[in-house]
């Protein structure tokens, strides 16, 4: 494990396993943490991969008194990352707000990025624009960051509930809560940018392949925007999983690594 100094004395964690040529970052989704992933990790080891985990800024063990806790502060953390370990052929895997994050920064990293894979991300868009009408609306956003930031504890203990369409043990709801719960209170200002985000230029101008995970039963992320990736990307490519939630590394968790390892060996 290391800690990334980038905002004077503030630090981003960070940690690094095993070996192989190409690298893949996994970046968590809102309010979560790098132990998320931890279910696909050794399997990714074990394939042969490298991979990096962080936390947000706001997040995990990451400090959370940032002044800037933007989308795109935290994709050139994930940049510096990668310069800080010279790392030069990296796979970006970003769940949910991760994939807004993840597709920042891959258009920040250029040809050192290999591939992009969108894990129910919230790219390009999260909410309905007038010439793409998916998703939500940028007022349920806002009315969702105004409840939240009202009753913190009570909210994200029920929005943990919606996570996975499929059940799962009491440890892993505790689990996630207890995530939800550490994250910084300022963090819903980053969960707020999903109101007006709009990725659709930038995903389109990148040249490599993408893999996006399209989940049928997701509560969070409208499965149409994860099947408008797959369409309308020269190189995307989409997995659909009817059954799944928001959470298919969690839900489906084999198939979901069959799938994921197949593309890394694709690249």
């Amino acid at each position: 494990m290391a800690r990334l100094a980038v905002e004077g004395q503030r630090s981003v964690y960070y940690e690094v396993h095993g070996q192989g040529p190409t690298t893949m970052v996994l970046i968590h989704g809102w309010g979560m943490n790098s132990r998320a992933w931890d279910g696909v990790l050794l399997p990714l080891m074990d394939a042969g991969v490298r991979v990096v985990t962080l936390d947000h800024r706001g997040c995990g063990r990451s400090d959370h008194d940032f002044d800037d806790l933007s989308i795109n502060s935290i994709a050139a953390d994930v940049v510096r990352i990668t310069k800080e370990l010279s790392l030069d052929s990296v796979i970006l895997n970003g769940w949910s707000l991760g994939g807004a994050v993840a597709t920042k920064a891959a258009h920040l990293m250029g040809a050192k990025c290999r591939g992009l894979v969108l894990t129910a991300g919230a790219s390009p868009i999260y909410t309905q624009k007038p010439d793409l009408l998916l998703g939500g609306l940028a007022t349920d956003v806002e009315a969702t960051v105004s409840a939240m930031n009202a009753d913190r504890i009570n909210f994200l203990t029920v929005l943990t509930q919606a996570v996975c369409a499929k059940p799962v043990s009491e440890a892993v709801l505790n689990w996630m809560a207890e995530s939800f719960i550490q994250s910084s209170a300022r963090a819903s200002v980053t969960l707020g940018e999903l109101a007006h985000l709009d990725q659709r230029d930038l995903l389109v101008e990148l040249d490599i392949p993408i893999l996006s995970y399209i989940c049928g039963k997701d509560g969070f992320v409208s499965p149409e925007i994860s099947q408008w990736v797959a369409d309308n990307h020269p190189r995307g490519r989409g997995i659909v999983f009817p059954e799944s939630g928001h959470a298919p590394f969690i839900e489906e968790r084999e198939e979901y690594l069959n799938t994921l390892i197949d593309f890394i060996n694709q690249i």
